[in-house]
């Protein structure tokens, strides 16, 4: 009997009353009902923003806008051709990559292992997490002064600013994934004769790591936002220096590119994070967490 004859002859009974079903295109071409739905869901991400962009080039070539303060799209990406060509560009994108990166594994190194430690042991979290919790509600740029003060005007104060933020999502997720493991998975690996390696390799580390990767993801969109408004602080390059030397110079278009390539930073690296969190936890559901991006 074919899958599709079986969903035909399903039934249902309530308050003694047998309905029928008819099977959907899920049931009767699961694959093919897979493809159109993925198909969607990428012409909506890139359908909406193409339409944003059009929109904003009519609004702009019909003089409904200043130009001068709203620099078109295309005006923008002639600008961004002429900062690539002469390696302006490249550089400053490559210096806030550097400082991403590195803040980011700092970060989420020491967030996933204090993460793992509060939410194994009930006396490691009695002792750190109302000092953290109240460390958390900082604004974290209101600790930057404190990081000058300590590691001077280098890279040290930017990177640690980054590696801050990133701790603390990353330190919440994944205390809260570890303490929302079901009881029962616990029971069974015991009943089973599981040690507390076994335990925390086996059952609790895979049930934990999905939303574990959801504060990854959260912490590297933010950890670029973090980094923007660093830069235009302290810094002397950068996206967010090409941001806020641009306006103070009053080249838009030239503001515009930075703020583009700091919206791509966030996107790709947010994407290379939920990339890496399906390889490693393909068994976590397609869309578990809300994107950033």
């Amino acid at each position: 009997m074919t899958s599709a004859s079986q969903a035909q002859r399903s039934i249902e009974v309530t308050d003694g009353t047998v309905l029928t079903r008819e099977p959907g295109p899920a049931e009767l071409r699961p694959r093919a009902h897979a493809r159109r739905q993925r198909t969607v869901r990428m012409s909506l991400s890139i359908g909406v923003p193409v339409a944003i962009i059009v929109l904003w080039q009519v609004v702009s070539d019909s003089a409904l806008i200043d130009p001068r303060l709203y620099p078109s799209p295309t005006t923008i990406a002639e600008s961004a051709w002429d900062m690539a060509v002469s390696g302006v560009l490249w550089h400053d994108l490559w210096i806030s990559c550097q400082r991403v990166i590195l803040g980011f594994l700092l970060g989420a190194v020491t967030g996933l292992a204090l993460g793992v430690f509060t939410g194994l042991s009930k006396y490691v979290r009695a002792a750190l997490e109302p000092m953290l919790n109240g460390l958390y509600t900082v604004p974290k740029l209101a600790l930057l002064p404190i990081f000058l003060t300590i590691f001077g005007l280098g890279e040290g104060p930017k990177i640690v600013l980054i590696a801050v933020t990133v701790f603390f999502y990353v330190w919440i997720s994944t205390m809260s994934a570890i303490l929302v493991v079901p009881k029962g998975y616990r029971e069974a690996a015991v009943s089973f004769g599981a040690g507390n390696w076994q335990m925390f390799t086996k059952i609790i580390l895979p049930a934990a790591l999905p939303q574990t990767f959801v504060g990854l993801r959260i912490s590297m969109a933010t950890a670029v936002l973090v980094l923007v408004g660093a830069e235009f602080i302290v810094g002397n390059d950068g996206l967010g220096y090409v941001i806020f030397n641009s306006r103070s110079l009053l080249q838009n278009e030239r503001m515009y590119v930075g703020i583009v390539c700091a919206a791509l930073l966030g996107v790709i690296a947010s994407a290379l994070v939920r990339w890496l969190g399906r390889r490693l936890s393909p068994w976590s559901p397609e869309d578990n967490a809300i994107s950033p991006q």
